[in-house]
């Protein structure tokens, strides 16, 4: 039986893009250097600020090791400022998390997002009440697609890795799944397409969060036959 979910926040929950095309544009502009693409932040984004930011310079032909320490102060900096700038859920994730807290499931978020800009977009759109746990990347903490963040999760909500579903839009979601034993659900919706779902090895892909609930019954029967 299902207990957990864990979700991923960017391209799963809420539609996050413009803050992170708005932030990384703004970061290059006030380095002197060219923007990026909505398409090319959409591609970088998963890993990680750092990550997001070493891309998004290389992407402006900008050598990294000299400016990526002053990209990363400017970025901080105007991310936290702008974090939830045009940021909207989903259609039909608020329902499903609803859903899914009626029927007795315990609610986690996980991203590679800072954990501060985290927590403020999580609490911005869905309110304080609606997630037992809001963890963005800490330091100290790896970052996703290592397993440990996800299994402190569960065990910190008291559920073992086999109770819980790990929901997520990326390859590196998908991958954090697997590592930590737990049923993987991609979601179309978000920054990847189905094929990269497909070839991380997702154990379902979903076009709607009205087919999570439904997967997860279905599963949940199947195995009790």
């Amino acid at each position: 039986m299902y207990r957990l979910g864990i979700f991923d926040l960017d391209g799963t929950l809420a539609d996050t893009l413009d803050s992170l095309v708005f932030s990384v544009n703004e970061t290059l502009k006030e380095m002197g250097l060219s923007p990026i693409s909505p398409e090319k932040c959409r591609q970088f984004v998963g890993n990680g600020a750092r990550v997001l930011i070493e891309k998004s310079l290389l992407e402006t032909g900008e050598p990294t090791p000299g400016r990526l320490d002053e990209a990363m102060q400017v970025y901080g900096r105007i991310f936290h400022e702008n974090c939830t700038y045009h940021v909207v859920p989903y259609r039909g994730i608020k329902e499903l998390l609803s859903e899914m807290k009626r029927e007795g499931f315990r609610l986690a978020v996980l991203s590679n997002k800072p954990h501060k800009q985290t927590v403020r977009v999580v609490e911005a759109v869905f309110g304080r009440e609606m997630f037992h746990k809001i963890q963005g990347q800490i330091d100290g903490i790896p970052r996703k697609p290592d397993p440990t963040a996800a299994l402190q999760t569960a065990e910190e909500l008291g559920v073992r890795p086999e109770e819980a579903v790990y929901i997520g839009d990326s390859e590196v979601d998908i991958a954090t799944g697997t590592n930590a034993r737990m049923m993987t659900i991609g979601v179309e919706w978000g920054f990847r397409s189905r094929t990269i779902l497909q070839e991380a090895g997702a154990a379902h892909i979903v076009s709607s969060p009205e087919e999570i609930m439904k997967l997860i019954r279905n599963r949940e029967v199947k195995e009790h036959e």
